[in-house]
C-alpha cells in the first residue's frame, strides 16, 4: 500500500446556533485525498478556506460545533487500512504521537506555561512509553533534541522564556519524539520572522529526511510550499480545486484560483504590481451555486454558476476542478 492516509468524500461542517437559529458552515465539503508515504504534502489556500479544519479531520479530532456528516479517513497501520472515525478514544490515544502527530498553530498552545519544558516532555513520554524510568526517558529526550540540533539545556526553561521560533522548533521536537509516520503541521511558521521561519522549515525537512515519514503541511504561504512540499492540494471554500506535484502546480497551474495564488508571489527584481484574486472568499454558510470560485473568476461562463466541476485527472500526476480543463470540458458545449 502506497498511501499512508486516505480521505473519502469528507463532509464535515460547523453546526452553529445563534439566537435559536441553526446555521451550517460547510468547512470541508466533498474532499478526497490520497497521501503517499515519505513526502511533504502541502495544503494551500486563502485564510478561511478550511485548511485547519481539514487537518483536524485528518487527525480524527472532531468536536462540537464541528460534525462529520459523511465520509471516512483511513490510516494505513501495519499494511492494513483502519477507519479513524470508528476508533475508540483509547485506540486514538494509542495511535496519536506514535503513528500520527499534530503540530498546532501557535507554539504556546502546545505547552503548559507554568511547567518547565523538561516536565512537559517527561509527562508526554510517561503517558506513551512503558517500562522506562524517568532517567531513561530524559536520556531519550536529550538524544532526540541533539539529533535535531537543539540544546538539551532548553529543557530547564519555561515556554515564555524562549523566542517564538525556538518554541516552534521545540514543539516540532515534541511532536516527533516517538517517530510518528505522519505529522500534521498547521501553519508552523505563522507570526515568525524570516530567519526563524527558515530555521523551522529546515528542522521539518531534517525530520522528514531522518524519519522518512509524511508531513502534511498547511500554510497560506505559497513560497513555503514551493520550497519544501513535494505534492500540493489547492483548497478554496472547503473544496479541493487542484492537486498535483509541486513542480507541476507552479510551472503549469491550471485552475484560475491557483494562477492567482502563484502570480501574487513577489519575484526578485520584478517591481511590477502583483495581481491578486478579485473580491473575497464566499460565505461557507451560504456558498454560491456551481463552481465556488465563479463569482471571482474572470474566465467564468454561464455553466460555472450552474454546475459543480469534478476534480478530474488531466495527466498522470495532476488533477483540477474546472470546466476549462480536463474531462470537464465536455460539459462546456
Amino acid at each position: 500500500m502506497n498511501e499512508v492516509l486516505k480521505a473519502e468524500n469528507l463532509q464535515v461542517f460547523y453546526v452553529l446556533e445563534t439566537l435559536g437559529e441553526k446555521r451550517i458552515a460547510k468547512a470541508v465539503h466533498g474532499v478526497n485525498l490520497q497521501i503517499p508515504g515519505n513526502e511533504v504534502y502541502g495544503i494551500a489556500g486563502e485564510s478561511g478556506c478550511g485548511k485547519t479544519t481539514l487537518l483536524k479531520v485528518l487527525f480524527a479530532n472532531i468536536e462540537p460545533p464541528l460534525r462529520a456528516f459523511e465520509g471516512r479517513v483511513y490510516y494505513c497501520v501495519n499494511d492494513k487500512y483502519i477507519d479513524a472515525f470508528s476508533l475508540s478514544a483509547r485506540e486514538k490515544r494509542e495511535l496519536r504521537w506514535t503513528y500520527i502527530s499534530y503540530i498546532p498553530q501557535g507554539s504556546m498552545s502546545a505547552f503548559n506555561p507554568v511547567k518547565k519544558l523538561k516536565v512537559t516532555f517527561l509527562d508526554f513520554l510517561e503517558s506513551h512509553v512503558r517500562g522506562k524510568d524517568r532517567e531513561e526517558l530524559l536520556s531519550l529526550t536529550n538524544h532526540h533534541l541533539k539529533t535535531l540540533g537543539l540544546s538539551p539545556r532548553i529543557l530547564d526553561a519555561y515556554p515564555h522564556q524562549l523566542s517564538g521560533g525556538m518554541r516552534q522548533r521545540v514543539a516540532i521536537a515534541l511532536s516527533t519524539l516517538l517517530k510518528p509516520r505522519i505529522i500534521l503541521a498547521d501553519e508552523p511558521t505563522t507570526a515568525l520572522d524570516v530567519v526563524a521561519q527558515r530555521a523551522v522549515l529546515q528542522l521539518m525537512q531534517d525530520v522528514q529526511k531522518e524519519l522518512q515519514n509524511t508531513i502534511v503541511l498547511v500554510t497560506h504561504d505559497m513560497g513555503i510550499h514551493a520550497n519544501i512540499a513535494t505534492r500540493m492540494a489547492i483548497m478554496y471554500a472547503g473544496k479541493i480545486m487542484e492537486e498535483g506535484s509541486t513542480e507541476d502546480i507552479f510551472n503549469h497551474p491550471l485552475h484560475p484560483y491557483t494562477q492567482y495564488l502563484i502570480h501574487s508571489l513577489p519575484k526578485i527584481g520584478d517591481k511590477t504590481p502583483r495581481e491578486s484574486a478579485p473580491g473575497s472568499p464566499p460565505s461557507l454558510v451560504e456558498p454560491p451555486p456551481g463552481c465556488l470560485f465563479h463569482p471571482r473568476c474572470p474566465q467564468a461562463f454561464p455553466l460555472c454558476s450552474q454546475e459543480v466541476p469534478e476534480l478530474v485527472r488531466v495527466n498522470i500526476d495532476h488533477k483540477v476542478a474546472c470546466f476549462l480543463r480536463g474531462n470537464n470540458r465536455a460539459s462546456c458545449s
